[in-house]
């Protein structure tokens, strides 16, 4: 007996020989269609094969007894071909969420086969129809040994043999899920030598601030469990009591170094110990997540600020010159630098007016997005780097954070593959590479600090070869030379300005980063600045002074060179106007230019405008009267009128003289 597809068959030569039918009778019946013959037969070594189950009854019974171990081979087919991997099992065992424990993978591989096997069996169970035809009348659980153990030859579980012990499991599985499946040494915190309580006594003993060794932790653990020394807590006080920590036998649990060691490694408890006995900073930089990001299309989308000590120091001072830096973040070029000898406002302003020089040089827009540190940008937090007021987007980066600012990656880059190449002493002594670890000569003195250095520096020296360093670093080549090949970064910086920019508002630019000084609009025209005269762009911005007030507060950018470029006037917040230096002419006729000739005219255009704003805003003339308060006396001509009869009235009985009342009312 064979299977061909999913039916036991047997062969026609196999039901000939075993006396089961003849083979004239074979022949009638298939002719009829009595049975189904699912494969005929061909020649040599391809024969006919008939389906069993489609035998009349008679002759499956003789088929049964014939060939006896055709029923295990019925029952193998059956249970092979109902066998399916219960997938929301594979789900259960692999997630410790839903299971409560991180299972080996071997481990949580056998627990879903077993879960497959007990579900083939419940369905064998449950179909009583299947198993009456496979077994010949009532289910017995006697039967189930053989579906075990073909289940065990095929797929390898690991249920009980037994039939008591099976059909316990199988009740068990039907009342707790996958669940029971799980071994009691898995998750079973009484199955261990070290529960969670003793556990947490053991970490609590590792997070001293003298930061034990394993070895310390055992002897400290040890040692209270054997009464020798009290461990408490120190938020509450409360004493922990050592018989609380004792194995069956009322013992103390002593544990080996190697339980300790264990303990302490677990992943989980590895992180716990580290964020307790690292500092914030520590923590976050070598056992926190960190995000992971990618940077923009476009440059000029997001400008990244950071300040850092020039690497050589000073040889008047002894200390390094304090520079700050702006980098664009996609081609990650240095658009703004300076220095000074402290970290002060003053290094930041003139960072942001060197950033702001070469922008408007370049005729490009002003950044989308800045990303600012909290340590000098933080006062102008609620002003000049308020969302919305000079950037559209502004974001502070969290104290002590480097690894969240792009510039830092940016000084870390131009440091390793420019100055380092250019200058001698450029690294760090505790560097893992030998080619950029820094080493120095230490002075035995009183002091016992003091440190000899190769070489000291000029401040000129020292500047010059920054900004020579810079400007190598902006033109050295893309490190992302597959998305850019061939490609500098100062040219991915030009090629890819966001599209979308906004124009430079010089007037925010001039008046919080630019040069201020207080003056005063003279004959409604002009203000001195610098020994200059700037004149006002147009009368009307008198219009916008306060009652009685003149006095303005000039802001003005400059270039490199501290030429005034732009000059713009305040009153109070109150933004009143750009200025314009139109320059002076020369009166003597002989010795004008064409400059002389062209001032000349700005200034009358300037007159002529106040001019017309005078006429066009010309006050009209009013006729003025003095009004005569003085009361005045109007005489009435006497007029004679005869005495009316005296009537009276008839509703009333009163009598009235009208004509008298009326005398009286004039």
């Amino acid at each position: 007996m064979e299977y061909y597809g999913d039916r036991l068959c047997i062969s026609m030569r196999d039901l000939v020989a075993g006396g089961i039918m003849s083979e004239p009778n074979y022949k009638q019946l298939a002719a009829r269609g009595r049975f189904d013959v699912v494969r005929k037969g061909r020649g040599q070594g391809c024969y006919a094969l008939v389906a069993v189950d489609s035998l009349p009854q008679r002759y499956q019974d003789k088929v049964k007894e014939v060939y006896p171990d055709g029923a295990q081979a019925r029952l193998e087919g059956w249970i092979k071909s109902n066998y399916e991997i219960d997938q929301q099992a594979t789900v259960f065992f692999f997630s410790k969420e839903k299971c409560g424990v991180a299972l080996p993978r071997e481990k949580a591989q056998e627990y879903i086969t077993n879960a497959s096997v007990l579900n083939t069996c419940i369905k064998l169970y449950e179909r009583a129809a299947t198993a009456q035809k496979l077994f010949g009348g009532k289910y017995d659980w006697g039967m189930m040994t053989a579906t075990i153990e073909i289940l065990r030859k095929h797929f390898g579980h690991t249920l009980p043999a037994s039939t008591l012990r099976f059909r316990k499991k199988v009740n068990d599985y039907k009342a707790n899920g996958y669940a029971c499946l799980i071994s009691g040494k898995f998750g079973n915190q009484s199955a261990r030598k070290v529960d969670y309580k003793t556990e947490r006594l053991i970490l609590g003993i590792a997070v001293q601030p003298n930061k034990p060794w394993n070895t310390n932790v055992l002897e400290l653990y040890n040692s209270f469990v054997t009464g020798e020394f009290d461990v408490f807590d120190p938020d509450t006080g409360e004493l922990f009591n050592p018989d609380d920590f004792t194995d069956k036998n009322g013992e103390p649990m002593v544990l080996s170094e190697a339980t300790i060691c264990n303990y302490l490694n677990k992943p989980k408890n590895r992180a716990l110990i580290d964020h307790r006995l690292m500092t914030p900073i520590t923590f976050m930089h070598e056992v926190m997540p960190h995000m992971h990001r990618h940077h923009g299309e476009f440059s000029l989308s997001k400008v990244s600020f950071d300040d850092r000590d020039l690497p050589r120091k000073l040889k008047d001072t002894r200390i390094r010159p304090k520079a700050y830096y702006a980098y664009d973040v996609t081609s990650g070029c240095c658009i703004g630098y300076a220095y000074n000898r402290t970290k002060n406002v003053d290094l930041v302003v003139d960072m942001f007016r060197n950033m702001f020089r070469l922008l408007d040089r370049q005729g490009w827009g002003c950044p989308a997005e800045v990303e600012v540190e909290n340590h000098l940008m933080s006062q102008w937090r609620d002003s000049f780097l308020r969302a919305g007021v000079m950037f559209p987007f502004v974001r502070f980066c969290a104290p002590m954070n480097s690894q969240e600012k792009h510039a830092e990656q940016f000084n870390g880059a131009k440091k390793r593959s420019i100055e380092h190449r250019n200058h001698v002493g450029i690294g760090k002594f505790f560097a893992k590479s030998r080619q950029y670890r820094t080493e120095s000569n230490k002075v035995f003195d009183e002091f016992n600090n003091t440190y000899v250095e190769k070489e000291y520096y000029t401040w000129d020296e020292l500047i010059a070869d920054d900004m020579r360093d810079i400007y190598e670093y902006n033109h050295a080549l893309h490190p992302n030379q597959k998305k850019y090949k061939g490609m500098t970064r100062w040219d991915v910086l030009v090629a890819n300005i966001n599209p979308t920019l906004q124009p430079l508002d010089k007037a925010t630019i001039a008046r919080y980063v630019g040069e201020r000084v207080g003056t005063t609009i003279r004959r409604n025209s002009y203000c001195r600045v610098a020994g200059e005269d700037w004149w006002l762009s147009k009368t009307e911005a008198i219009e916008l002074l306060s009652p009685n007030d003149y006095k303005v507060e000039a802001y003005y950018l400059t270039d490199e060179e501290g030429k005034v470029t732009d000059m713009f006037i305040y009153q109070g917040d109150m933004y009143i106007d750009r200025l314009e230096n139109i320059g002076t002419y020369n009166t003597a006729r002989a010795e004008q230019t064409e400059a002389d000739e062209r001032i000349f005219v700005e200034q009358r255009k300037k007159i002529s405008q106040f001019n017309k704003y005078v006429e066009d805003n010309a006050i009209g003339r009013v006729g003025v009267i003095e009004r005569d308060t003085r009361s005045q006396t109007i005489e009435v001509e006497e007029v004679i009128v005869p005495e009316p009869e005296t009537r009276e009235t008839q509703d009333y009985g009163l009598s009235e003289d009208y004509a008298a009342r009326a005398l009286q009312d004039l």
